[in-house]
């Protein structure tokens, strides 16, 4: 049984198949934390979704992190740490609100474009080269998103259901800086700690607004947070082990596998219905992706930076 709560997270030489496998099981783990959420930002909305998600991630995370007798996490990991975390707090309130009002399938399609603005922001904040791939892949990306939106609005018009692909939208924006910072987090600390200290910031910042928001769940909701909770540390806990035993080239095609998961679980769950405009808009953006990544390998799409 490989040791999932290690630390190490350089990518070694060995063969590919068990950290494939990992990542593989990670982000099916993760699209079912989807449908959970999805199902609780219907009920209680994305504010509470997320807070009592959250807290019990947090609770659960918090016995593993303090039995490993950890050290304190030096100046340089704090700093990030809430880096992360606050990006996190908008990033994850604004997809999950837009889940509440897209199909499963077209918010994780949406979500695809954020490595190729991580190309951008890397550009900006870490003085990478923007090679002319990158620019290609943006063109495919927007063409992907424009198609999306264009088979939303061309059928029964939803403002409701726009409103939710330009949250999703915001939301990976966000989530793109939040690649470029989890590189540097992911030199200053392990798993654990890392899902420690986000769970700290996220149920912290989002409990400052609980006298004015918080609703206590009802017992049929009970159930779906376990399982969104126990699902969002399983599926971090894994991809997590995956990349940090095989370069992130070998393994960033694989993320893609979360469309088909959101397809099928979309229409398992939701009945929600895969459209042609909707796998159009997914392969003209993964295409663009894997674009961007023959030579922009160092940003990867990688779930476990979402909440």
């Amino acid at each position: 049984m490989p040791d999932l709560l290690s630390a190490d997270s350089q990518p070694e030489n060995g063969p590919i198949l068990l950290p494939a496998g990992s990542v593989l099981f990670g982000l099916l783990t993760f699209a079912m934390m989807d449908v959970a959420m999805k199902s609780l930002s219907i009920e209680l909305g994305a504010y509470n979704a997320i807070l009592w998600r959250v807290l019990l991630a947090f609770v659960i995370v918090s016995v593993v992190f303090f039995m490993r007798r950890p050290r304190m996490p030096g100046k340089a990991a704090r700093k990030v740490h809430l880096q992360r975390g606050i990006i996190i707090v908008f990033m994850s309130y604004l997809f999950f609100w837009g889940l509440a009002r897209v199909p499963l399938a077209e918010a994780i399609a949406l979500s695809f474009i954020a490595p190729i603005i991580a190309l951008y922001l890397a550009a900006v904040f870490l003085g990478e080269t923007i090679h002319r791939n990158a620019i290609y892949a943006s063109a495919l990306g927007f063409a992907g998103v424009l198609v999306i939106a264009w088979g939303r609005a061309s059928g029964e018009f939803e403002k409701e259901a726009l409103l939710g692909i330009g949250a999703i939208l915001v939301s990976a924006v966000l989530y793109a800086g939040n690649l470029v910072i989890q590189r540097q987090q992911a030199l200053l600390a392990g798993p654990i700690e890392i899902s420690f200290a986000q769970n700290l910031v996220v149920g912290s910042s989002f409990l400052l607004l609980a006298p004015f928001f918080a609703v206590v769940p009802e017992a049929e909701s009970l159930p779906y947070i376990g399982a969104a909770a126990i699902f969002s540390l399983i599926s971090s806990l894994f991809i997590a082990w995956g990349y940090a035993r095989a370069e992130a080239q070998n393994l960033i095609n694989l993320e893609y596998s979360a469309f088909i998961w959101a397809a099928i679980f979309g229409w398992l769950f939701f009945r929600e219905p895969i459209t042609l405009t909707t796998v159009a808009g997914a392969a003209m953006i993964v295409v663009g992706c894997i674009l961007a990544t023959r030579r922009d390998r160092k940003v990867a799409h990688i779930e476990t930076t979402a909440v």
